[in-house]
């Protein structure tokens, strides 16, 4: 593999505080060299990539997305979602369990670790499941799924009902040292739910799903692992309440990490008029009290990532009455684009935005996977490029991903990822990016 020199470009790399113009040095699948300005390689034979006025960052790391394969290949798979996250600049993902069938056994996480060498073209990371089939009443052999190389628990799409399950879940996450990986929804309260409780839904006539809903079971596995001293990670935080109540659980020193979607960061519940089921996702899209109180978590590291909870679905799924149709939002190929309003808007900082999918989500996976997230010399040469203020198009139909279930086809968004490296191979570029041989 020939070297990559990446010149001129803005470099940004909050693991060790850099945000400067420089040059980026890639050899044999790693970062070999930062330089400074015009300051030239200490090698003589490199290809070269300008990236004068774009900005260069570690690639980025995805905690939560649903790549569907095995037993949903229509909706997507592991190369068609490999693909999608690579033009969103996403080297690394982190796949959730709610397969069929579920990976709660160490064929089933093998299957996924083989399928994705061999057809994906980014980094796959297995998330195991919780309990057994994903139904809640017993754990999964969670050791087995340890060795198998899980680098988290979690039942996602379904919330651990029982408290006593999700006690044992975190004391083993405590020997195992990994995170459990909790969809916090109390069932009772939004059976036949489909969007945001308050006065839209009540205009709509659909039934919904209220702020409590989470809360409630937040401040469940909150107590649980202030108890058992566990690692737990809060999935897909959607109120104001979930905020405030980790919030006040950090300041305790309860080990907890949290997440937050794009789309909860900058859709409403608004989107929902007009009976749009692109728009459905749960938890549900809700109100600009609850973006204010999550960007707010983002910028005092209540929150410490942002995570796609990509969710593709086929044309059909969603081409239905809006109660007949599946929740989940694609979400890899827009991330970049839909965040990008939040620092044009002055709520986050691009660094704080670059850190939130870079380092953070590393430190979270775990030691293994200590040299994620950064540009370190010796590092993976996994590079994200990305044009802060180019503005594009949102075309569905142009989407790498299957799914092209998303509530912002049509609309123009500023900032785009221009070009994704993946271990020192150019996984994805724009056209407009060339790279001059050597």
């Amino acid at each position: 593999m020939k070297s990559l020199l990446i010149q001129g470009g803005r470099i940004i790399d909050p693991s060790q505080g850099i945000e400067a113009i420089g040059n980026l040095l890639i050899s044999e699948g790693k970062i070999s060299w930062r330089g400074k300005g015009e300051e030239a390689p200490p090698q003589p034979d490199y290809d070269t990539l300008n990236a004068k006025g774009l900005v260069v960052c570690p690639g980025f790391i995805d905690l939560h997305c649903h790549l569907r394969q095995p037993g949903d290949e229509e909706k997507e798979t592991i190369a068609s979602g490999t693909r999608a996250a690579a033009r969103g600049g996403f080297t690394t993902i982190c796949c959730m369990p709610n397969t069929n069938p579920p990976l709660d056994n160490q064929t089933a996480i093998e299957f996924i670790k083989s399928r994705s060498a061999s057809e994906g073209v980014v980094r796959v990371l297995p998330i195991g499941c919780i309990s057994r089939g994903r139904k809640g009443e017993e754990l999964a052999e969670m050791g087995e799924l340890t060795l198998s190389g899980v680098i988290a628990f979690s039942d996602d799409g379904e919330p651990v009902p029982s408290s006593y399950l999700m006690r044992q879940a975190l004391d083993y996450s405590r020997a195992f040292e990994l995170p459990v990986i909790d969809h916090c929804e109390e069932k009772a309260l939004t059976e036949g739910g489909q969007m945001n409780e308050g006065v839209i839904s009540t205009r709509l006539g659909l039934r919904g799903i209220p702020s409590a809903a989470e809360e409630i079971m937040v401040a469940r596995d909150l107590a649980l692992a202030e108890l058992t001293g566990g690692r737990l990670h809060i999935a897909h935080v959607s109120t104001e309440g979930s905020v405030e109540l980790i919030r006040r659980a950090k300041e305790k020193g309860i080990k907890v990490t949290a997440e937050v979607t794009p789309h909860h960061l900058t859709l409403t519940e608004e989107r929902v008029i007009g009976y749009d089921t692109n728009a459905k996702v749960n938890p549900p899209l809700r109100t600009r009290q609850d973006i204010k109180a999550l960007i707010q978590g983002l910028n005092d590291n209540t929150i410490d990532i942002i995570a796609t909870d990509h969710a593709p679905h086929t044309e059909a799924d969603k081409l239905c009455e809006f109660d007949l149709a599946p929740f989940g939002i694609s979400g890899f190929e827009t991330a970049l684009g839909s965040l990008m309003s939040l620092v044009h808007n002055g709520e986050i900082s691009l660094s704080t935005l670059v850190a939130k999918l870079t380092h953070e989500p590393a430190r979270i996976i775990g030691n293994k996977y200590a040299k994620l997230g950064t540009l370190a010399a010796g590092a993976p040469a996994d590079v994200t490029i990305l044009d802060p203020n180019l503005e594009w198009v949102v075309e569905p139909k142009a989407f790498a991903s299957k799914g092209r279930n998303t509530p912002l086809a049509g609309e123009r968004l500023k900032g785009r990822v221009m070009a994704t490296i993946f271990q020192g191979r150019l996984v994805y570029k724009d056209g407009s990016i060339t790279v001059k041989e050597g």
